[in-house]
């Protein structure tokens, strides 16, 4: 992490690069024993993004936490990362003055680094490359969305969703497999009753459309077109628009041809002759013989062929009528089914088709009312199946996530999942479990809900209807803890987790969150120093002034500046400014207590 822009690194910074060598080998062996998985943040690079002119931060593998004053662009650092991993481009984050900004992430995914940029202009225009390849927004996302997670307020408020609880339990239970028979069972028993509905049809429709399939397909067969034959007979009729003059000039041209004096071919015979009495005398005439005699054959040949044009040109008009009222047939024909005689005799295929299928429509209305019953028992196996497996995992979930509430400050046993079925109406579709007529979709037949009872005495309700803003950021937490194991996703980010959270709850959360990122790369915004106290890097995001413009900056903080930006926390700046002063005792303390837990932790306490 540096300020790119001068080279010279601030003195935060220098103390950043030369933090205690042993505290960061602690925290490499730390996570090679738990195996950072492949895919983590390894540097952010952002420029001209609102009010960070430039700034490169280098990431460390375990929990990562950013703190600072209000307004000092914490949130920012947040929004960059979505940007280089496909979120949507706000144009108004570009920084005031210049014209685009720019966003680069490495992950250290194998089998050798990924390198994603965004680029943000401030007229709107959008660009992005994955390994200096120009690719789409949403090619993005598809590439290197997967290796982060971002957490924030609004996936807090979707938890109390009951759908997504569903999908929750499901990824816990691993139950893909069983979601996918349920859709596909669910998939084909709808198409079956898109096609029964097709088949519904009024006895008085039926007979209408079935005469009507019958008479097209009738109709187009007694035709007998041929393919092409609309071209040959209107080639024939413009020629017997000039009959007359054709068979008068072809008997011209023949005799032309052919006259016994004054004919080419005559004419031609006499040039043979004397070519010949020639050649004898001087061969050098034999090739001129050889050609006036081809001549003369082909003169000949030529002189027959326009006779046979001339006498086939239809006179009689009778057959021209024919041939007219043929037309008009082929052209009626087209005008109703198609655009030429291919498409009218491919209507009539289809029309021959239909008028099959409509009159077997009572055999297959009645097979597809059989394999509607059969496919609604498939729905209901399936859906069994769903269910009991849900069940199983649901008393694990519960289980697990409620040790994990405990560590957190919540009473025993005060974290249920419940599951639930569906009465269906009249109108939904439903199957029949345990003798009830279940409603059911293509995620199955039961009802999610997560209850909690944080108050003795009180029965566990649901989290939509009891759970307060810091409950539900120390339950959304505890979920995604126990997740984790099933979570391939190699950085987790979350902002404002500690949203609602007082500092009686926010050790246990800060542990919670330390405890996650043995398994993943975790990136934190806080401002709550018992959990900043918990992170294995701890990056301070200040505000400065630079050349008459406020910029924001970010400094890897050394031990001794933990202490001093922890003391701020407890205690604001001015109270922990003084060395020895309570707040930085405070601060101290809460650093040691914070560290010893961890040192407890990996020696198996």
């Amino acid at each position: 992490m540096t300020d790119e822009r001068d080279r010279p690194r601030p003195a935060e910074a220098e103390d950043a690069a030369s933090a205690d060598s042993a505290d960061r080998a602690k925290i490499a062996a730390d996570m090679a024993a738990v195996g950072a998985a492949p895919g983590r943040l390894l540097e952010l690079t952002v420029v001209d993004l609102a009010l960070i002119e430039r700034l490169r931060l280098e990431l460390a593998p375990g929990f990562n936490v950013f703190t600072g004053e209000t307004g000092a662009g914490k949130s920012l650092l947040i929004d960059a990362l979505g940007l280089a991993v496909g979120a949507r481009a706000d144009t108004t984050l570009v920084r005031h003055g210049a014209e685009t900004a720019r966003v680069t992430a490495l992950f250290d995914r194998l089998p050798e680094p990924l390198i994603a940029s965004r680029e943000v202009s401030a007229t709107g225009r959008s660009t992005a490359r994955v390994d200096d390849e120009a690719v789409t927004a949403a090619q993005l996302a598809e590439t290197v969305g997967g290796l982060v997670e971002i957490h924030g307020q609004h996936d807090q408020q979707r938890l109390l969703d009951e759908r997504w609880q569903r999908d929750l339990l499901d990824a816990f239970g691993d139950h893909d497999a069983l979601r996918t028979t349920m859709a596909a069972a669910v998939g084909r028993w709808r198409d079956n009753r898109t096609l029964l509905a097709a088949l519904e049809l009024d006895p008085r429709e039926l007979t209408r459309r079935l005469e009507l399939a019958e008479h097209e397909a009738t109709e187009i067969a007694a035709a007998n077109l041929r393919l092409g034959e609309a071209g040959e007979i209107r080639a024939r009729l413009d020629a017997a628009q000039h009959g007359e003059a054709i068979a008068r000039g072809g008997a011209t041209l023949a005799d032309l041809l052919t006259g016994d004096e004054t004919g080419a071919r005559e004419i031609a015979a006499v040039a043979v002759r004397e070519a010949r009495v020639l050649a004898r005398l001087d061969s050098r005439f034999e090739d001129v013989a050889e050609r006036l005699a081809g001549l003369e054959a082909e003169l000949e040949d030529l002189a027959t062929t326009a006779r046979d044009l001339a006498e086939t040109i239809d006179h009689d008009p009778a057959e021209l009528a024919g041939l007219e009222e043929r037309l008009s047939t082929i052209f009626s024909l087209e005008w109703r089914y198609g655009d030429d005689e291919a498409a009218v005799l491919a209507h009539g295929e289809q029309a021959a088709a239909e008028a099959d299928r409509l009159r077997g429509v009572d055999d297959e209305r009645a097979a597809r009312q059989a394999d509607d019953a059969r496919l609604l028992e498939r729905v209901a196996v399936a859906g069994e199946d769903l269910s009991a497996a849900r069940l199983t995992a649901a008393r694990a979930l519960a289980s697990a996530v409620g040790r994990v509430l405990e560590q957190l400050g919540f009473p025993v046993d005060v974290f249920e999942v419940g599951l639930g079925r569906r009465p269906a109406g009249r109108d939904d579709p439903a199957v029949e479990v345990d003798g009830d007529a279940v409603a059911f979709d293509a995620t199955g037949i039961d009802q999610v809900v997560f209850r909690i009872a944080p108050n003795a005495g009180e029965p566990a309700r649901s989290l939509a209807k009891i759970a307060s803003g810091g409950e539900l950021s120390r339950i959304a937490l505890a979920i995604k803890e126990v997740l984790a194991g099933v979570d391939a996703t190699p950085t987790l980010v979350f902002d404002e987790i500690d949203t609602g959270i007082g500092g009686r709850s926010a050790d246990p959360v800060g542990r919670s969150l330390w405890t996650l990122a043995r398994g993943h790369q975790v990136l934190c915004v806080t401002h709550l120093p018992q959990i900043a106290a918990h992170a294995d890097a701890h990056f301070q995001i200040a505000k400065r002034e630079r050349g008459g413009r406020t910029v924001t900056e970010v400094t890897r903080l050394d031990h001794d500046g933990r202490i001093v930006e922890l003391g701020q926390m407890l205690a604001g700046t001015a109270a922990a400014g003084a060395g020895g002063s309570a707040a930085l005792a405070s601060a101290r303390e809460l650093l040691d207590r914070a560290e010893g837990w961890r040192d407890r932790i990996a020696g198996g306490e």
